[in-house]
């Protein structure tokens, strides 16, 4: 329209603008695509000639018929001249129509026809219908095998095949209105049916492999299963730890119960059971641990572990081999890869996810449960005292004849803090195992508490082990030992005092700090005790064991090794060298071990203990200066006024008298026995002596009312 004028096109095309036909459209069409650079009156001149040569055609058709036309009337007037001729002889020779009798004929031959050919024919409808038959089940086969086929693979386990035959049949003949077909598919949904409900069994059946959770998941998702078959896998798996776990504890228990003398374990204390770190991270596929925490055992020391540490290591163990497996569970249902690519194409990991989302907070109080149950445990099996009435019921029932020493908690304590490691290894949130940082803080200060007090009793004890062997300083070896013994106690809390990545200082409760202040101040007073006891206990109650002296120390008198025991006297200047010696350096050794090792109130600790050390000093002094001092005092006035000894009438002196001599004598023997133990008392006993000896005289002398000049020269 847009290249010829309106009156162009109707003259090439009339009736154009009225009833544009498709013929018409179709011309227009041709003329586009062919002709669109042909001038209009070309086109209208190949229009008159295309018309010429139609008008031609149709000419020579209508000539040939016009010349045919006489030969059409003759042989229409023979027909029907024929047709009248048979009808008049039929009508007179035949009754009824002519064809009557050819009609009879044919039918009789044709029930003889049927007659001989039925069986015949019957039988190739019969194998049409069969060949149809099997044509059909030849070309469906797939469909009318498949029940059976399920129930085979199911046998044999072949879920993937039929998890693809499903898909297939129901790509076919899930819409189907064909009745045969579906009468078969739903032999096919009965049989899928029973498959998804032995795979949930199996999903839910424990103990289970990651691998074969996941597994049946996919299974699972990729029939179409009703539900959420991972979040109901996830749900049996927490209950089933919690189960696990509430029976490890009553297997244990009703052990203990059962057997009064039971044979535990062999677990080595002094041995390194912390795994390296490579080692143990290195485990983290599976964290299994095994037998991580008895790694490179030393045969020489083995202990017979009590019931609640195996325990504790069992739970432990228990708990770090299952919850990674719950955990990368629950990590593949939240990034959905437990679904196959065709859960992808469906959108069903979409939905997956979601629900993963909606599930966090329930997921998280599954997590906080197991964390709860397994600190709990541990806890009505170590620390008691530390749970409610009822939780006790729940998670205690342990018979505790004796708390477990030291060593062991601390032994506990690294079992513990190795399977805090592990589930942080995990990428387990803090907040979900704060409470397991909690429970290792008071196992920690636990095993303090009970390592001082069993210190304490250790002290207590050292008055046992006293030989009373002297060496040239005058001291025997229960300063050494006592020492030793509290610097024994504290190595063994170190590794217990060591602040690992996340845990709390145990001194950062102030009670914390009180009790253990009080705990070390009563092992220092214990000792004092000790001193004390064996410096006064009566002879029956000292061993017999012999005092030797070092042979370079001095000996002016004769070493007093040849008698057959020690004297009280000798006792107290033992322990007052001792006591000296513990003021000077052992207490304030101790008060740097104290120190290093982060304890708190160490200046207290120090001046409490010197304080008291130096009143037994004190006191162990006065009773050593009254053992030997009062004596010689107290014979001093006897010994002037012997034999009715006058200071008014006395005959010329002729020398030192007797009682002087032998006070003096016996001042040197109190010289002889101070130096023999410990020449730096000589000083502080010999002052003191020589001070109450003089003081006596000077009142004795006080008390004469007036010499003669024998008297006064005497």
């Amino acid at each position: 329209r847009g290249r010829f004028p309106q009156k162009d096109l109707e003259s090439l095309f009339p009736g154009m603008s009225a009833d544009f036909t498709s013929e018409n459209f179709s011309a227009a069409w041709y003329l586009i695509e062919n002709h669109s650079t042909t001038s209009f009156d070309q086109l209208k001149t190949a229009v008159v000639n295309l018309k010429k040569q139609a008008n031609k055609k149709n000419e020579g058709s209508l000539a040939y018929v016009k010349g045919g036309l006489s030969t059409f009337f003759e042989a229409q007037d023979a027909l029907s001249a024929i047709h009248q001729k048979l009808e008049a002889d039929g009508t007179e020779k035949v009754e009824g129509s002519m064809t009557q009798k050819l009609e009879n004929v044919l039918n009789r031959a044709s029930n003889t026809a049927d007659t001989l050919f039925q069986e015949v024919l019957g039988r190739k409808d019969k194998a049409d219908s069969t060949r149809n038959a099997l044509n059909v089940l030849q070309r469906f086969k797939f469909l009318f095998n498949l029940p059976l086929n399920i129930e085979r693979n199911i046998q044999k386990g072949d879920y993937d095949v039929v998890i693809n035959d499903y898909e297939k049949a129901k790509s076919l003949f899930g819409k189907t209105e064909v009745q045969v077909f579906k009468k078969y598919y739903a032999e096919v949904e009965t049989r899928i049916e029973a498959l998804r409900e032995l795979l949930l069994d199996k999903l839910l059946e424990t103990p289970s492999t990651l691998h074969d959770q996941k597994r049946y998941i996919r299974y699972l998702s990729d029939l179409h299963a009703p539900g959420d078959p991972a979040w109901q896998c996830i749900g049996a798996q927490h209950q089933w730890i919690l189960q696990l776990m509430h029976n490890c504890k009553e297997s244990y228990v009703k052990e203990q119960k059962g057997k009064h003398a039971f044979l535990f374990p062999m677990l080595d204390l002094d041995s390194d059971v912390r795994p390296s770190p490579i080692g143990h991270l290195s485990q983290t596929a599976s964290l299994k641990r095994g037998s991580s925490f008895q790694s490179g055992r030393d045969d020489a020391w083995r202990y017979k572990a009590p019931q609640q540490v195996v325990f504790v290591e069992k739970l432990t163990k228990l708990v770090v081999s299952q919850l990674p497996n719950f955990w990368k569970l629950w990590v593949s249902y939240v990034n959905g890869s437990l679904f196959s690519e065709t859960a992808e194409k469906s959108g069903q990991m979409e939905r997956s996810k979601k629900n993963a989302r909606q599930r966090q907070n329930d997921f998280k109080k599954m997590i906080q449960e197991v964390m709860h149950s397994l600190v709990k445990l541990i806890r009505g099996a170590l620390l008691p005292f530390s749970l409610r009435e009822g939780e006790l019921r729940q998670y205690g029932g342990w018979e505790m004849k004796s708390e477990l020493s030291g060593q062991w908690l601390t032994h506990v304590i690294q079992t513990v803090r190795l399977s805090s490691e592990s589930l942080t290894a995990l990428e387990i949130p803090n907040d979900m195992l704060q409470i397991i940082q909690d429970l290792i803080l008071d196992l920690r200060v636990r095993c303090i508490i009970v390592t001082l007090q069993h210190t304490a009793e250790d002290i207590k004890r050292l008055a046992e082990k006293e030989d009373w062997v002297v060496d040239n300083e005058g001291l025997t070896s229960l300063p050494s030992q006592f020492e030793q013994c509290i610097i024994h106690s504290l190595q063994s809390l170190k590794t217990v005092l060591d602040c690992k990545p996340g845990e709390a200082s145990v001194f950062q409760q102030q009670k914390t700090q009180e009790d253990v202040c009080q705990l070390s101040i009563g092992i220092m007073q214990g000792f004092i005790d000790c001193l004390e006891q064996l410096s006064t206990k009566p002879d029956g109650d000292i061993d017999t064991s012999h005092l030797s002296v070092d042979v370079s120390s001095p000996d002016l008198f004769g070493s007093i090794h040849e008698e057959s025991s020690l004297s009280s006297e000798q006792r107290l200047l033992i322990a007052l060298s001792n006591c000296r010696y513990l003021e000077r350096h052992t207490f304030l050794n101790i008060a740097e071990h104290f120190e290093k090792h982060g304890f708190q109130g160490v200046d207290k600790i120090t001046q409490v203990s010197m304080e008291s050390l130096k009143e037994l000093d004190q006191r162990l002094f006065e009773m050593y200066i009254e053992f030997k001092a009062d004596p010689i005092v107290g014979s001093l006035e006897p010994g002037i006024y012997a034999g009715y000894f006058d200071w008014k009438d006395c005959l010329i002196p002729t020398g030192v008298r007797n009682y002087l001599k032998e006070a003096l004598v016996n001042i040197i023997a109190v010289h002889a026995e101070v130096f023999t133990i410990s020449k730096d008392l000589v000083p502080r006993v010999m002052s003191r002596v020589v001070e109450a000896v003089s003081e006596e005289l000077s009142r004795l002398m006080q008390c004469v009312s007036s010499f003669s000049k024998n008297g006064a020269l005497q």
